[in-house]
């Protein structure tokens, strides 16, 4: 099968200009098919705050009101994604924006939950994978943005990283695709203090005793769980790290196996 990168970018790489050039100089040198998923950063936070919204989160997960809906729809689809297009364009990749409602790419529902109200936060349910295969093949490097719809008409603010999940398991079924989790940190740290501690490989025998000792925990518990789901689905390598390994394959960083 044909080789295919999905790269996941963190919000501490779109928050940093000077990051952001750097990784996206690196991503438009990956050689064949390529698609890029982004969060949204800090900067949904700081119009929300800058209209009077108050944020609110629950265990690392932000709840989306209809207010929160709106902004969350600008900043993400809008300014980053578009921001991040053209500096593709910059680096002669030819890039189109999307979220999961253009071209009906990313079909979710709703969440819900047994005791918390998450709001328009959606779960991803299918993925169009023969348009996308399509985009693929004509040269079209697609950009997601962390929205997806329910195809009634609503939008949903949708997790990053599952998003990036779900399209390698989708399309694992045409290409043969490595996942890459790119961040600030060069992989899963020991110590998350201590960027020298990198867990070079994780399968999930050593996953289970690293989230008993608490070594691995909140914000990485989801991440993983993601990574072992779509390697358990036929996504065939995993990757998490800084963005440097995108052009250096000696750069330490971490491999997540079954």
């Amino acid at each position: 099968m044909t080789p295919l990168s999905i790269i996941k970018i963190g919000g501490n790489i779109i928050d940093n200009p000077i990051e952001l050039k750097q990784f996206l100089t690196d991503f438009s040198k990956i050689d064949g098919y390529k698609i890029l998923v982004h969060g949204g950063g800090k900067s949904a936070t700081k119009m929300a705050q800058s209209i009077g919204l108050v944020p609110q989160m629950i265990d690392g997960r932000r709840i989306t009101d209809a207010p929160m809906l709106n902004v969350v729809v600008m900043i993400y689809a809008g300014e980053i994604n578009k921001n991040v297009v053209a500096q593709l364009q910059a680096n002669n990749t030819n890039a189109m924006g999307f979220s999961g409602a253009d071209g009906n790419l990313i079909l979710s529902t709703k969440r819900n939950h047994p005791t918390i109200d998450y709001g328009f936060v959606g779960d991803v349910q299918k993925v169009n994978t023969p348009l996308l295969e399509t985009l693929l093949k004509s040269a079209i490097t697609p950009v997601f943005c962390a929205i997806t719809h329910d195809g009634q008409g609503q939008l949903l603010n949708t997790n990053a990283d599952t998003i990036a999940s779900e399209l390698a398991i989708a399309l694992s079924e045409v290409f043969e695709v490595t996942l890459i989790y790119c961040f600030e940190k060069p992989g899963v740290l020991y110590d998350a203090e201590d960027d020298s501690t990198v867990i070079e490989h994780i399968n999930h025998e050593l996953y289970a005793k690293l989230k008993a000792e608490k070594a691995i925990h909140s914000g990485m518990i989801p991440k993983l769980d993601n990574c072992f789901n779509s390697l358990s689905k036929g996504v065939q390598k995993i990757k998490i790290g800084h963005h440097r390994m995108l052009q250096n394959a000696e750069v330490t960083h971490t491999s997540i196996e079954l």
